[in-house]
């Protein structure tokens, strides 16, 4: 037992160290305080193939509330979820872009990421991390409550893209802006479905029953979550707090075409801590996933850029605080 402890400790100071030693940047509005891993491909904190490089938020405190944080156990810079923060991936075909058509040996690109390898296999493994051919170029400029990332790509196959997302905090406000355009600089359509995995960790809460989240329209699962969490009405609830390597994860129906659908909030009642997401875009798909350390809803959005042409689109947080059950 005490070996145990011994190694679980020198892991965490060693993802400690090695966290401490990549890229980082501070922002603030003076309601907000966030902190930001930079993508950097020689020391990156993250530097799988999964997810977007740039935005990954570390910490974000409002009213002495923290939002996010590492929740997983291992870290290491390339495994694939190896990340924290409101953290985004692009999928066509619940793969890379240009992955089907691809041969063995071939290149395919992961947007936000850069152009990878395509080694001998028979589907997409997408919580495997590929061959980095070309990670392109990154670009980052910041200002006190805002931070931007470039990043410029071109494949053989055709491929290529201006990728801007800027990271603002509101002027005097508790809210953060993704925002985010995506230039179409190469020959081929970009056709793609982007989400964000919102990895919650709001003040170190337990999942379970102290959460809920809540939707604008009557939700329904489409997966039974096994007597861990229900859904009814306009809201998704636990029923026990999340054990160590359980998932309660379902698919979720009922919103519409109309972009105001995709408004979501979740609140946890002991510490009394809130936020509401917005997106600007309808959703096309919802997920819902969550261990004993973290809340995910997964709301995607259909991407469709002819050659020369730029999407644009932006997501909202709002930070707020409830009345606390805790009595603090």
């Amino acid at each position: 037992m005490r070996l145990a402890v011994l190694v679980a400790s020198i892991l965490l100071l060693s993802s400690g160290l090695m966290a401490a030693q990549a890229p980082q940047a501070a922002i603030s509005n003076g309601v907000i305080q966030a902190k930001l891993f930079l993508p950097d491909p020689e020391q990156g904190y993250y530097r799988g193939t999964r997810f977007d490089w740039s935005g990954v938020i570390s910490s974000l405190q409002y009213k002495g509330h923290e939002y996010f944080g590492q929740w997983f156990e291992n870290y290491d810079p390339k495994i694939h979820d190896a990340i924290t923060g409101p953290v985004e991936e692009y999928l066509t075909n619940e793969a890379g872009l240009g992955y089907d058509e691809t041969k063995t040996g071939g290149t395919f690109v992961r947007i936000g990421v850069g152009v990878v390898r395509k080694p001998e296999e028979k589907a997409y493994r997408r919580f495997e991390t590929y061959e980095i051919v070309d990670t392109g170029k990154w670009g980052v400029k910041k200002g006190v409550d805002w931070i931007e990332f470039t990043h410029e790509l071109k494949d053989i196959s055709g491929y290529a893209y201006v990728y801007t997302k800027k990271v603002r905090l509101v002027q005097s406000r508790p809210q953060l802006a993704l925002e985010h355009a995506l230039k179409n600089t190469g020959k081929r359509e970009i056709e793609t479905r982007q989400y964000n995995h919102n990895f919650f960790v709001i003040d170190q809460q337990p999942t379970g029953p102290d959460f809920v989240v809540k939707f604008p329209f009557d939700v329904r699962a489409k997966e039974e979550m096994k007597g861990m969490a229900k859904v009814g009405g306009r809201l998704l609830e636990y029923l026990r707090e999340l054990e160590k390597g359980q998932s309660a994860f379902t698919d979720l129906a009922g919103f519409g075409t109309d972009s105001r659908d995709y408004d979501l909030r979740i609140e946890n009642r002991k510490v009394g801590a809130g936020v509401r997401i917005t997106g600007d875009q309808p959703l096309v798909k919802l997920y819902f996933w969550s261990i004993q350390t973290t809340l995910c809803p997964e709301p995607y959005i259909q991407l469709k850029i002819a050659p020369g042409q730029t999407a644009k689109w932006k997501i909202s947080y709002e930070f707020y605080t409830i009345p606390s059950t805790s009595g603090h």
